[in-house]
């Protein structure tokens, strides 16, 4: 289960943070999860919980958010949601089409009480 060595990642993020910030605690920590990136949120989630029980950490929420697999068409620009195996352009039926997004797994905030 990769999911807890990420989790793990994110938790030494977080501390990191709050060593920069010791004015501040942080709450809450978000997270981009691309469909590509073959993590289970579900799983990144326990593990997480596992990870900031009975610590510090404890009441750090993890907040993830699921980014759909985009692609992008080089003849007409169209940028599309790829539902299906097949790449095509919905709008001109070019094949060659550029993954544009769905791969990520970013940390993109973290909110911080005084």
């Amino acid at each position: 289960m990769h999911e807890l060595g990420i989790a793990a990642s994110i938790l030494e993020c977080v501390q990191t943070q709050a060593e920069r910030h010791p004015e501040g605690q942080i709450t809450k920590v978000g997270v981009r999860i691309g469909e590509l990136s073959g993590v289970d949120s579900d799983a990144l989630q326990f593990g997480f919980e596992m990870l900031v029980k009975d610590t510090q950490w404890e009441s750090v929420t993890l907040e993830l958010e699921f980014l759909p697999r985009m692609q992008r068409c080089p003849k007409c620009n169209y940028e599309f949601r790829m539902t299906e195996i097949d790449p095509r352009c919905p709008l001109c039926g070019e094949f060659q089409t550029e993954c544009i997004s769905g791969d990520q797994l970013d940390i993109v905030y973290m909110e911080v009480s005084e």
